[in-house]
């Protein structure tokens, strides 16, 4: 994993952020100091941090491969972080070269990042924005420029992989519903959640621990959910098979092997795709 601190928006180094935790992670070079620091004291508490990163990719790639052999050529990425080898586009354009992809991150290093990687490809592109405000997303998609990308009227794939735990359990509705409920049909929504089941591993106080590696180094809350809650989030939506399982157990045949796949309680982190 690489220490060298990227050269775009250098003044977004002073405090770390999710985004920017799971690009190091990944072994990227779009962190800072700050975000590697984090980093580091999660590894202290969570060894495995970084497996649990790749998982939640490699789940991530499977998804988009599932959904784009269906025939849903549009994507909504909702913190989509920073871009690593593999990303959604490229996933999703080597099935259909016509996809299109819209990622939505608040990190404006993930931002500038993506859209660097995206340069010459004109069916996908990156903006600024919250995922915790859905209105402004909504309206954006239906006045502003991204709309010239992703088109609600048709089937598109809405993704939150890894960061509808950042939500506390009094606003989980009102982030996921009003686009999820938005989408046409054919459409599908993808999430990947830390398990509350992350404590049978790592116990409680673990688990308080990595939380304060969060809110102290990030300014960000972590909220575990149970696979009930979880399944909650999909309204409406039929779950593809084999349903809401660890990451490791969706499809594995798809992708390289998960960091999970031989260990006995398989991955902290579960996995759902669904369909209206």
């Amino acid at each position: 994993m690489s220490d060298q601190q990227p050269d775009t928006h250098a003044a977004a180094g002073g405090q770390a952020t999710v985004a920017r935790i799971y690009d190091y992670l990944l072994g990227g070079k779009q962190n800072f100091p700050a975000d590697r620091e984090a980093a580091r004291q999660l590894i202290q508490v969570v060894p495995e941090a970084a497996d649990i990163a790749w998982s939640n990719r490699l789940f991530l790639r499977r998804a988009v491969r599932v959904l784009a052999e269906t025939g849903i050529t549009q994507f909504l990425d909702l913190g989509s972080g920073i871009p690593t080898q593999g990303n959604v586009h490229e996933i999703a354009q080597a099935i259909d070269p016509t996809s299109r992809v819209l990622y939505v991150d608040i990190d404006p290093v993930a931002v500038v990042a993506s859209n660097e990687i995206l340069t010459g490809n004109p069916g996908c592109r990156a903006i600024e924005g919250d995922f915790n405000r859905p209105d402004l997303i909504l309206d954006a998609l239906d006045d502003g420029d991204p709309a010239t990308v992703i088109d609600l009227n048709k089937p598109t794939a809405l993704i939150y992989c890894a960061v509808l735990q950042q939500v506390p359990d009094d606003r989980i509705t009102d982030v996921v519903a009003p686009i999820r409920d938005r989408l046409a049909p054919g459409s599908a929504i993808v999430i990947s959640h830390l398990s509350a089941a992350v404590t049978d591993t790592y116990g409680e106080d673990g688990v308080s621990t990595a939380k304060n590696v969060f809110r102290a180094r990030a300014a960000t809350e972590i909220t575990l959910r149970t696979d009930e809650q979880i399944a909650a989030l999909l309204g409406h939506y039929r779950t593809l098979a084999p349903g809401l399982v660890p990451l490791n157990n969706w499809r594995p045949e798809l992708s390289e092997p998960d960091p999970y796949a031989t260990a006995p309680g398989g991955s902290p982190m579960r996995g759902v795709v669904a369909t209206n």
